[in-house]
């Protein structure tokens, strides 16, 4: 799957919030599209029955209290990758357990990520995992430092988000509010204690500086705020995306 765009991702995860902010931060990025929301594996299997092959998911994200042991999840990942032949999982997991990240490994899964590392970047890092084996976030490294063969040895980190170093905490604020979690300039301003004139300023502001580091050819029909949100989420070591037309 390297180099694939728009990517379809199955989301399982037990936490309503969790799958709604995952939902969210997918849909601006329009190299993913989230094609289900399961909390649970019959719904995954649901989910395929019902669809055409056309519309199964290529990527799995797994959220790691799904299954209640290491083995169990294992075992999960085992009847998604059966349900679903070729399918790229992730788990996403809230700490670190060293259990469980040798389970995953074991079961084949392609990565081993934690969610609170890995925050806005969660689409940048799918479409960045395709061209890995296994794939880990930064607090996972430390405790694979004496692995010396096998996946978790060649576990590959996520890399860090791309700087923008002219980005004031202010404006960096205002993109955070309207780009990435959605809010109207109004509410923006509620929350930053300024006035909507000021946000939309910041806001503008932010677009040009984003735009100044990145070259990348978008498609036409690309808006600003989706522009903008995929270069403030993209990766340090991001190649220049292909984002598709979809």
């Amino acid at each position: 799957m390297a180099g694939k765009s728009n990517l379809k991702v199955l989301v399982l995860e037990t936490d309503f919030y969790a799958r709604q902010a995952i939902n969210s931060y997918l849909a601006w990025d329009r190299r993913t599209r989230v094609v289900h929301l399961a909390d649970t594996l019959d719904s995954v299997r649901e989910y395929v029955r019902a669809v055409d092959r056309s519309e199964w998911p290529d990527v799995v994200l797994l959220d790691a209290q799904a299954a209640a042991t290491p083995d169990e999840l294992a075992r999960l990942v085992r009847e998604i990758e059966e349900t679903i032949p070729n399918v790229m999982t992730l788990v996403l997991d809230r700490s670190l357990n060293l259990d469980t990240l040798r389970a995953c490994a074991q079961a084949n899964v392609n990565g081993y990520l934690l969610r609170n590392e890995l925050r806005i970047r969660i689409a940048s890092a799918i479409v960045w995992a395709q061209e890995h084996d296994f794939v880990i976030t930064e607090g996972v490294r430390d405790a694979l430092k004496h692995e010396s063969e096998g996946r978790l040895c060649r576990a590959m980190v996520v890399p860090e988000r791309r700087e923008y170093p002219d980005l004031t905490p202010r404006v960096r604020q205002a993109l955070q509010l309207c780009v990435v979690e959605g809010m109207s300039a109004e509410l923006a301003a509620d929350e930053m204690g300024i006035s909507p004139h000021t946000v939309r300023s910041y806001v503008k502001e932010g677009y040009r500086i984003l735009e100044t580091y990145d070259d990348t050819i978008y498609p036409p029909d690309l808006s600003p705020q989706e522009k903008a949100f995929m270069r403030f989420t993209a990766l340090v070591k991001d190649s220049q995306p292909d984002t598709g037309t979809a």
